[in-house]
């Protein structure tokens, strides 16, 4: 890790540091020290905290713009629990609301100046991803039993075919975590790195100001991507989750 991540890289906005570089923390030998993406998660977790609360705190007949957008997020996200995995899914509707509004807030605390885009990092969409795969796992064994293999055996596959079918099925059950995880973290990766290009460019004399004028139009379209993979990544969960409970 970078002691101070200070650079003038484009890439040198993605570096963890330890925000205590002097006093290193360590357990069993490994390092657990604070970082900048252990400040920026816990800032992510907090402001969903602050802002659900002030949302729900003086809830009234006639809402409040808090109480608003708190109750369309609410619907949105239970929107696409019931479409993807059912209503029985429901139950499931808190883990998946708070997943979807921490990756949110992440992806947007990102594009402010200054800030360390935590979901660009494959190592915390690879843990969130594993995480979530393994629960939806064990989900589909305890309602199915051994009968949730069957999910890797599509019905009427020739009996010749079963071993390949099987395979196919089971590396791509497999890759799910793998696939989920990269596709945030290389989306959010790709544009933060175009931004901080342009933005250098920016600098340059009187032509900087079509590079800056394509600036303000990527950031307004990255601010949608960052809302965008919030969705898919929940939406995905969604479908995973739907797999296990009704093996489709």
């Amino acid at each position: 890790m970078s002691e101070t991540g200070q650079d003038h890289s484009p890439l040198a906005q993605f570096e963890i540091y330890s925000l205590h570089p002097t006093t290193p923390l360590s357990l069993f030998g490994h390092d657990i020290s604070f970082t900048n993406a252990s400040l920026w998660m816990l800032v992510a977790a907090i402001a969903v905290i602050l802002f659900m609360f002030q949302g729900v705190r003086r809830a009234q007949l006639v809402p409040n713009r808090w109480q608003s957008a708190s109750e369309v997020l609410m619907e949105f996200v239970s929107g696409i629990v019931r479409d993807n995995a059912g209503q029985e899914a429901m139950k499931f509707f808190p883990l998946i609301f708070t997943l979807f509004m921490f990756i949110l807030f992440c992806n947007l605390f990102g594009m402010v100046p200054y800030s360390f885009t935590v979901t660009s990092h494959i190592l915390v969409t690879f843990a969130l991803a594993a995480i979530l795969f393994l629960g939806v796992t064990l989900i589909g064994f305890i309602k199915h039993g051994t009968h949730f293999l069957s999910l890797f055996l599509p019905a009427g596959t020739p009996w010749w075919m079963m071993p390949l079918m099987i395979l196919i099925e089971l590396v791509s059950y497999l890759a799910r975590p793998v696939s989920l995880s990269i596709r945030l973290a290389a989306n959010m990766l790709a544009g933060h790195l175009l931004l901080k290009i342009v933005a250098g460019f920016v600098m340059i004399g009187v032509l900087g100001i079509f590079p800056f004028a394509f600036l303000l139009i990527f950031t307004g379209f990255e601010i949608f991507i960052a809302c965008l993979q919030a969705y898919i990544f929940t939406l995905l969960i969604c479908i995973y989750l739907n797999d296990a409970l009704h093996l489709h």
